[in-house]
């Protein structure tokens, strides 16, 4: 039996793409089948969720990054769909995406998990990579920070939302070179990645954790998104 991988539980509808239950969606046995769905004819946004399953990234007392991640990512997702954009998450539970993984064959999970977020977007036109986080520092930082990639696309794309992020804060953040990371020095298209808040600061953490907060979050993503793509 073909295991049926979460991240390919999507199909067409009108000009969106939405989570399908296993029964629509499509089971692909080789990642390379996966240029063949119908449902990646056109350029999309991936929404990386960070995070997940036995990675919780970082917390606060019970408060968990996987789950904030999550959770800001399905809204960002729904709102890219009410602004008829074509979008996919590649994490829609609380699960690891090493333990999807098609691409990497390695004994790390650090590695596969890697792997798997970098590789679907060699797989699928894709548009842009936006990868959401949660942030940790001195209980007087807060707010949005954006890390690019060292190309132009990449740095209007992350300016576009950190002005967004600090109009909603109140704060004046900067977007950095986001040097270290695996997925901003791998993935070839425009990619950034959003610290969406500091867990670490009190009131960040209020708006992280409360829906109508995230909810907030997720729209001043999508502003930046939506600018971004009508000036390029």
């Amino acid at each position: 039996m073909i295991k049926l991988s979460k991240l390919l539980l999507f199909t067409l509808i009108g000009a969106s793409l939405v989570l399908a239950s296993p029964v629509q969606a499509m089971a692909l046995a080789r990642p390379e089948e996966i240029k063949e769905h119908p449902a990646f004819s056109r350029d999309v946004i991936i929404i990386d969720a960070g995070h997940g399953g036995v990675d919780g990234g970082t917390s606060f007392q019970n408060i968990l990054e996987k789950d904030i991640t999550l959770a800001i990512a399905q809204k960002v997702f729904l709102l890219l769909r009410s602004k008829g954009y074509h979008a996919v998450l590649n994490r829609t539970g609380d699960y690891a995406l090493s333990d999807e993984n098609q691409w990497l064959n390695s004994r790390s999970r650090h590695l596969r998990d890697l792997a798997q977020r970098k590789e679907l977007s060699k797989q699928i036109p894709t548009l842009i990579v936006v990868s959401l986080h949660v942030n940790w520092g001195h209980t007087a930082q807060r707010g949005g920070v954006v890390l690019f990639q060292n190309e132009g696309h990449s740095v209007m794309l992350a300016s576009a939302i950190q002005e967004q992020l600090d109009q909603l804060y109140g704060s004046k953040g900067f977007i950095k070179h986001g040097r270290p990371f695996y997925l901003l020095n791998h993935v070839a298209d425009p990619a950034v990645i959003v610290e969406t808040g500091f867990l670490s600061n009190a009131k960040d953490r209020v708006m992280l954790t409360d829906r109508k907060g995230q909810l907030k979050i997720a729209k001043a993503i999508v502003d930046g998104i939506h600018y971004y793509l009508t000036v390029i």
